[in-house]
């Protein structure tokens, strides 16, 4: 997206403003509503340069390496050293403080929209979204083990750790660190909850579509029964001229006609089974069919050339 000046009204403040296309979509992503887990120390007047301030505590996040999509891969990663219980309570105090300060600007901005608060809220919203990228970074390895340890009927390895993810996240948003436990016992809690649902779904899923889908089901079955299709029209158009007699048979080629093919929905019979019926030769019964087809033939063509 070109990162340019919108010229168009602009929904914050009304009017054309000089924030880019790149920043109004940033700032359509920011909610209505924040629900920040609260700390006393939010309050303080040094708050601020206590958890953004050029001498915040600065927290070094082990960074995380992929996982193999299989949780029985022979690759084994290197363990990652974990947080220490004070990095980790800087990192979620400054995560809510941030969160704290946007819920704040989010709450004046639906009474009275400014460019200048607007530009305000994205920059909280970026630190937000730097901080949980780091504690999430920090507890990824949580939701690779509890999905390690979860055996759940017909689901997938990586369906499983995308459901731990979002399980993680809503951890993060709903922690209180000021409780004095570690995340990582309740995050795995949350985690395995979300295992329990995602298994209760599938569960209810499976009973109601037992047969899993198959693409080739999708496919139109007009080919396999367009034989189908093709005689049963056919047989329509022959009782028609048969009943009209339009084709002038005979009463013994009709009836050599109606029961070589079955037509009154009997099964067809050989040509000695009819032969017996009108008393004739296989050969001369054949020799009669013969004709007889060649009259309807011509009955047909003269059908189609007058419709």
């Amino acid at each position: 997206m070109k990162d340019s000046a919108t010229k168009s009204r602009c929904e914050i403040c009304g009017k054309r403003c000089l924030l880019s296309e790149r920043q109004h979509e940033c700032y359509k992503r920011i909610p209505d509503r924040i629900n920040p887990v609260w700390d006393p120390s939010f309050s303080e007047p040094g708050a601020h340069a206590k958890y953004f301030g050029a001498k915040a505590k600065a927290v070094k996040v082990p960074s995380w390496r992929l996982f193999p999509e299989t949780p029985d891969a022979a690759t084994k990663l290197p363990r990652r050293k974990a947080l220490s219980a004070a990095d980790e309570r800087q990192l979620f105090l400054r995560y809510n403080y941030a969160r704290y300060r946007l819920n704040g600007l989010v709450e004046k901005q639906h009474k009275r929209a400014t460019k200048t608060r607007a530009l305000e809220m994205l920059d909280w919203h970026q630190r937000v979204q730097t901080v949980r990228d780091e504690l999430v970074d920090a507890n990824m390895s949580l939701v690779l083990a509890m999905a390690k340890r979860a055996r759940i009927p017909s689901v997938d390895f990586p369906e499983l750790v995308s459901e731990g993810n979002m399980a993680l996240l809503r951890a993060i948003d709903r922690f209180d660190v000021s409780r004095g436990y570690k995340f990582s016992t309740y995050a795995c809690r949350a985690i395995l909850k979300g295992f329990n649902r995602m298994a209760g779904k599938t569960g209810r899923y499976i009973s109601r579509f037992g047969v899993s889908y198959d693409p080739d089901l999708e496919r139109s079955d007009y080919d396999v029964h367009k034989h189908d299709m093709q005689r049963a029209d056919a047989v329509s158009d022959l009782m028609e001229i048969l009943s009209a007699n339009r084709a002038e048979l005979c009463e013994v080629e009709r009836t050599i006609v109606i029961e070589r093919f079955g037509l009154t929905g009997q099964k067809p019979k050989t040509l000695s089974q009819v032969g017996s019926i009108v008393g004739l030769s296989n050969e001369r019964v054949r020799q009669v069919q013969k004709s007889a087809l060649a009259k309807i033939r011509q009955a047909l063509t003269e059908q189609e050339a007058a419709a």
